[in-house]
């Protein structure tokens, strides 16, 4: 019961971490402890576990993909995502360089929580540090597309913000953002879906069929290079996860510019200008909830330690 309790609530703060743009739920099942075994779960979801469930033999199946540790995950993810969806909402209006903030001080502890775990840091794991942070930053530059909801086009953002959820230091709300199609997804849509909304369902089906073969791709593309080059896969993910840094920044100035869509006129972000906080008593607190974000980093990474042991 307490494992399953661990797992719901890692299962919470990845879903948290997907819904905010810049923010990888990956990075938090990396420094959790729980990354290469959710890999490697996901992965066994293949043609031999069909055969067992043809064969009506349920239990196999479960011991096959670790079900209860996919459930009692997957359902923190669905729960957090859906309660959390309509709260951020609110605090990005409100709060928006406190909830920066906030997940700057997670990120910024989980560099050094990921990074040693690389055993043997040489030219190889630096070279894909900084690959991986050069593709972060080159990322976090690129400028948002337009709103498409084609269904294609949300079968593709599916596939994409799946793939990047799963990458830590890959934000996949924030591919969504570049996207174009953030706040048709994961604002209007997984906020109407508690209200049972029509469009809001048709939207999510195509996007939900391109995220499951995204993941089943890319779990067994990872569970590869894990198995064969350890060191250079983690060094890679904490290059994305430091590059991340500068998508995340808290204090920056929103480059936008309006559109009409469907008759109404909507604003999108194509772009950020960077700047430094002042003295101001406002970016004093912002400063403390960074390092609340940084504690609890650092709790979690005891945590999944102690877990592992």
């Amino acid at each position: 019961m307490k494992e399953s309790i661990s797992l719901f609530l890692k299962g919470a703060a990845m879903g948290a971490a997907n819904v905010i743009p810049g923010v990888s739920g990956g990075t938090v099942a990396f420094i959790t402890g729980i990354y290469e075994r959710l890999i490697n779960a996901i992965k066994r979801v293949d043609s031999a576990g069909v055969k067992l469930l043809l064969k009506r033999d349920f239990r196999g199946f479960a011991e096959r993909i670790d079900f209860w540790f996919l459930f009692w995950l997957g359902l923190g993810v669905v729960v957090s995502v859906l309660t959390l969806a309509s709260v951020l909402k609110y605090l990005f209006e409100h709060h928006e360089t406190y909830v920066w903030a906030f997940f700057f001080g997670l990120i910024l502890a989980s560099i050094y929580s990921v990074g040693k775990q690389v055993k043997k840091w040489c030219l190889g794991p630096i070279v894909g540090f900084l690959v991986g942070a050069s593709i972060a930053i080159g990322v976090a530059l690129l400028k948002p597309g337009a709103e498409n909801t084609s269904t294609w086009y949300l079968m593709i953002c599916g596939v994409v913000a799946m793939a990047s959820m799963i990458i830590p230091g890959l934000s996949g709300s924030f591919v969504l953002l570049l996207l174009g199609n953030y706040q048709l997804i994961m604002i209007e849509s997984v906020s109407g879906l508690k209200s049972l909304d029509k469009d809001a369902i048709l939207t999510l089906i195509p996007v939900g069929i391109g995220a499951v073969l995204g993941l089943l791709l890319l779990s067994r593309a990872l569970a590869w290079v894990f198995k064969n080059h350890h060191d250079l896969a983690v060094a890679l993910l904490t290059g994305f996860v430091a590059g991340s840094l500068l998508i995340i920044w808290p204090w920056k100035t929103k480059l936008t510019e309006t559109f009409e869509a469907a008759g109404k006129v909507k604003e999108k972000v194509i772009g950020y200008e960077w700047f430094f906080p002042g003295p101001e008593l406002s970016n004093w607190l912002a400063i403390a909830v960074m390092l609340v974000g940084f504690v609890i980093v650092w709790l979690m990474e005891k945590s999944g330690a102690s877990n592992s042991e």
